[in-house]
């Protein structure tokens, strides 16, 4: 069942290849932008929607009497085992065509990458990160 959810979110992670970014248009790299980041986006809705469904198996598997626990807890831990699996299918991929994406901008010149929807968002978190660093926890000296 992993294998098959693994093929099914590769399937549904994928869009068709772009054409070589010396050949593909300013509109053309747009709307493959776009595209990267509406996958982005999926991913994310994805995991949402995952993580709300361990929480409802969790806590069925926490108001379930005794003897039904070990067995709900197997189904928790498979469903993670599974979910997992098929996101890190999905990650590498995204990975592979995120890497790709960023060679394509930088093949239309310097002033491309500038211009990516999925720059401009890791310009804006990394700037949120720098405004308000993570709490540290614990006592210090």
């Amino acid at each position: 069942m992993a294998v098959a959810l693994a093929v099914s979110s590769r399937a549904q992670a994928g869009t068709a290849a772009p054409p070589d970014a010396q050949h593909m248009t300013d509109a053309q790299m747009k709307g493959h932008c776009q595209d990267m980041k509406a996958q982005k986006t999926k991913m994310k809705d994805d995991m949402t929607a995952q993580d709300a469904e361990l929480n409802e198996l969790v806590g069925k598997m926490n108001r379930a009497p005794d003897d039904k626990k070990p067995g709900l807890m197997a189904a928790v831990v498979t469903q993670i085992v599974e979910q997992r699996t098929a996101m890190d299918v999905r990650h590498a991929k995204m990975d592979d065509e995120m890497m790709t994406h960023m060679m394509q901008h930088m093949q239309m010149g310097k002033d491309s990458m500038s211009q990516c929807p999925m720059m401009k968002d890791m310009k804006t978190m990394g700037a949120s990160a720098a405004v308000a660093p993570p709490a540290h926890h614990g006592t210090q000296n």
